[in-house]
């Protein structure tokens, strides 16, 4: 017999299936909805980004000049875009120029700077990253050790973006203060939300949902696909960003591609990898105006949705990004490009310069006093992946980090990335930049050495990677200023002309304080003791070249008067494993084989 007071007391208990108000909108409507001219859009980085929805801001907004301030972590790819369509003013960001297959200058990017119609606002990943902690949190300003005798704190001082004050406890010290970051909107995509918008992200989670929390009006989230509340409950230690935060939610399917999306063992989420092919034709692209409104019409404006978009990728291409993503799929990428394990020719200068930085990378580690290892893109990667396979071998315990969140990874063969996508199943653990370079970072448990690169550096360290200015924007900090900053010791690969090593740089993106050893193509500069400045005290043999010869040939590449130690060594010749392991990094030569770092006798 049914007894309807019990059947009103246990409905009171019943947990529903779907719950909450549905936001469920078409791309094309949220945006048109939610998004006006004007705005301070911020585009989120996780190991991916929200790329439909950038998509579908340019169709939009394509010539309006809606004069939007654009901030990302990284201006790359097709964000690029943004900057051609004359949707943006202002980019606030760490990093703006090309990354794949290797970091260079964009030439959108300096068209913009040169004709000053586009200002660009300058931080580290890090500070950005705790700009929007503080936005979040309700916070004026967020504390940071980051940015500190650096350009990019004169620049944000005179904005009043950042601020210095004395250590309370510590007169001879300084602390920098962040002003909270707070967009109008957040873009950001997700594994998978429920109609309400509580959304499931996977590691390596970037700048994870900071930014999405301090956004003044809201998050407008994309998902590959919309699942039910009840998904939600038994994924819910996934949810990164619950529901009250979000605007709108949008399907779309890849709707990060040209990047990957790693699924973290959930059987449920069907893996991508990163459209490598796809983002060096954009690049391609982009030195060329009128090719570059060929491809904008054919992957942009030509699309009206992401369907679209799909269908034009082509379902042969689709299924092999989905194969690539898959665990152990770069062993067939490794037989695919070549990259079998055979001695080849004699090692180039760049080859050379590599595997000295590494053996140094080494020493230090095996001195005792650091146990992690941060780097920087390039020739400072590929340096640390030759010390970690060196020092593992030793039985030498140390772990390679990652900027984005990548912690304890082994490097796979085929491609020289730092961000390759084969290499996030093989870490130990998927975290995020707030852990990487703001605890990992710090002196104390997790003692870190850090590879970094140089566009340009001088005698006392000091590392440009941001501008020239009035001449060129080169490509920002990205996490070199916060290792500058906070890692214990630096290690800086770079290659060395007078343009490149300077007496002083015209801008410091990175404090050369802990930059203690610098090799270069020709040689190995460190700072002895006590000193503030690099000497020479290792060089290179070249052919039949005398000493003297040599030397001179090191001073004419150096814009520094050149300090030569008194017990200056010759650099042996690299062991052929090293160049083995070296080439199977790199096959395609991204880095070491197109022999522009080869200097002839």
């Amino acid at each position: 017999m049914n007894n309807p007071l019990y059947e009103e007391f246990k409905g009171r208990w019943a947990i529903p299936s779907e719950e909450g108000p549905d936001k469920v909108y078409s791309l094309r409507e949220a945006i048109a909805k939610q998004v006006k001219p004007g705005m301070w859009l911020h585009i989120a980085h996780f190991h991916y980004r929200p790329s439909a929805a950038i998509n579908e801001i340019a169709r939009q907004f394509w010539g309006k000049k809606p004069d939007f301030i654009l901030s990302t972590l990284g201006l790359r790819d097709n964000l690029l875009l943004l900057l051609y369509g004359g949707l943006v003013r202002q980019v606030i960001s760490s990093f703006c120029g090309d990354v794949y297959p290797s970091p260079a200058p964009n030439s959108l990017v300096q068209t913009a700077y040169l004709r000053g119609k586009v200002e660009f606002e300058n931080w580290s990943l890090l500070s950005m990253v705790q700009g929007f902690m503080a936005g979040a949190m309700g916070l004026d300003f967020m504390l940071t050790r980051s940015l500190l005798g650096s350009t990019m704190e004169e620049e944000n001082r005179r904005k009043g973006r950042f601020r210095v004050i004395p250590h309370p406890d510590d007169a001879q010290r300084k602390l920098g203060l962040v002003r909270a970051f707070q967009p109008d909107i957040t873009f950001l995509h997700g594994w998978a939300a429920d109609p309400a918008g509580n959304t499931i992200i996977l590691p390596p989670y970037g700048e994870d949902t900071w930014s999405a929390m301090a956004a003044r009006v809201g998050t407008i989230v994309t998902v590959e696909k919309i699942v039910s509340t009840d998904f939600i409950r038994k994924h819910s230690s996934l949810v990164r960003l619950p529901a009250s935060y979000v605007l709108s939610v949008s399907p779309a399917p890849m709707g990060a591609h040209p990047y990957g999306m790693y699924a973290a063992g959930v059987e449920e989420f069907e893996v991508y990898a990163e459209d490598y092919d796809f983002m060096a034709d954009l690049r391609r692209a982009m030195k060329e105006p009128a090719r570059l409104d060929g491809w904008v019409k054919k992957w942009v404006l030509g699309c009206p949705t992401q369907s679209h978009y799909l269908e034009q990728l082509g379902e042969e291409r689709i299924c092999f990004l989905k194969g690539k993503g898959e665990a152990g799929a770069w062993e067939f990428q490794k037989a695919l490009l070549g990259a079998e394990e055979q001695p080849g020719p004699e090692s180039n200068s760049i080859e050379k310069m590599i595997v000295a930085a590494s053996e140094i990378v080494e020493e230090r580690v095996l001195e005792g006093k650091f146990d992690t290892i941060l780097a920087g893109v390039g020739f400072a990667n590929l340096a640390a992946w030759l010390a970690h396979y060196t020092l593992k071998q030793m039985d030498h315990p140390v772990e390679l980090t990652a900027e984005v969140g990548f912690y304890g990874y082994r490097p796979r063969p085929g491609d020289p990335f730092i961000f390759n996508f084969a290499n996030i199943s093989t870490c130990k653990q998927l975290t995020d930049i707030l852990h990487i370079l703001g605890s990992y970072l710090r002196e104390g448990k997790s003692r870190c050495l850090g590879v970094l690169g140089a566009g340009q550096i001088d005698k006392q360290g000091n590392i440009n990677s941001t501008l020239i200015p009035g001449r060129m924007f080169l490509v920002g900090s990205g996490g070199a200023n916060d290792a500058a900053s906070l890692a214990g010791e630096i290690v800086a690969v770079a290659h060395q002309s007078n343009e490149s090593f300077l007496e002083k740089v015209p801008y410091i993106t990175s404090p050369g304080e802990r930059v203690k050893t610098l090799v270069s193509d020709l040689g190995v500069f460190k700072k002895r003791e006590g000193e503030k400045e690099f000497t020479l005290t290792a060089y290179f043999p070249s052919g039949s070249l005398g000493e003297k010869e040599i030397l001179s040939r090191i001073e004419s590449g150096c814009g520094w008067r050149l300090r030569v130690d008194s017990n200056l060594r010759v650099l042996p010749p690299p062991p052929q494993e090293k160049i083995i392991l070296l080439r199977s990094f790199d096959p395609r030569g991204d880095f070491i084989g197109e022999r522009k770092g080869e200097r002839s006798d």
